[in-house]
């Protein structure tokens, strides 16, 4: 199991894959790198990096103070420097698309593109608030079946989805316990959100301008309730050369095997790599 140590001793799980130029697979929130297992299948020959931000998966848990963009992108230099990258392209996916973002504008050098999976810098109040309903809370389902029809329930506007994804899903996500299904997540990610959401998320478009001669690309889920259509389009207003897809039947957030998310992923692969 590959792991390397943070400089605060914090010790992180990472799955490192394949040869040549990299690509820096950054999850959700919650999520880890089992978010690209999905994706991994449909993408050309390159080197395939997804850490697990700690607090999440394999990693260390380090505390509700520590789950925070600034530490998680401090967190993604410090592999790149373990590994020896200078540069990799970085797909994230929601929360990852803002560490995304925050890279650019810290250490842009580092980065040889970057594709944002349903996040910009304007995050949607109905979106948050899903999430703080569910973020650091174990499910009331007592097996992944259980959990899957749940899912699919709390989430009716995915549409056309391949047969046993929210089986899936559930089985990635929750673990089995005699006390039932658990999170795979420090639960403290609860108290990191929810004081993130009341100190607020301040104004975000300077971290995506900071983006500027990088290739960039966008996905939206065409139901999202996390990224608006106005966002959209005002990224690709100070953005028109941003690859842009809006896939249908997806709301927040795309799984990226959707015919228009590989259309996306691989223009956009193809300037950056």
């Amino acid at each position: 199991m590959p792991v390397f140590t943070a400089p605060d001793g914090a010790s992180l799980h990472y799955r490192d894959e394949g040869h040549g130029r990299a690509l820096l697979c950054l999850a959700g929130l919650t999520r880890n790198a089992s978010d690209f297992d999905y994706l991994a299948p449909h993408l050309p020959p390159l080197r395939l990096i997804r850490p697990d931000y700690r607090g999440r998966g394999q990693s260390d848990w380090t505390g509700a103070d520590t789950y925070t963009v600034p530490q998680e992108g401090a967190d993604v230099l410090a592999l790149l420097d373990h590994l020896g990258l200078d540069q990799v392209a970085i797909l994230g996916t929601s929360r990852g698309g803002i560490i995304g973002m925050y890279l650019a504008a810290v250490a842009k050098d580092r980065l040889r593109g970057l594709c944002l999976n349903d996040v910009g810098p304007v995050i949607e109040a109905d979106g948050l608030a899903r999430i703080s309903d569910y973020v650091g809370r174990n499910p009331s389902a007592r097996s992944h079946a259980e959990a899957a029809l749940a899912l699919e329930r709390a989430f009716p506007e995915f549409s056309g989805l391949p047969e046993g994804r929210w089986l899936e899903e559930a089985r990635r996500h929750f673990v089995k316990t005699d006390q039932g299904l658990q999170i795979n997540y420090d639960p403290a990610l609860r108290e990191a959100f929810l004081t993130a959401m009341t100190g607020g998320g301040g104004d975000l478009w300077p971290m995506f301008d900071a983006c500027a001669g990088l290739p960039l690309a966008l996905i939206r889920g065409a139901t999202s309730n996390l990224l608006s259509v106005a966002t959209a389009e005002e990224m690709q207003r100070r953005r028109p050369d941003m690859v842009y897809g809006e896939v249908p039947g997806r709301g927040h957030i795309p799984f990226l095997d959707e015919r228009e998310s590989l259309r996306v992923i691989h223009e956009w692969l193809g300037m950056c790599l």
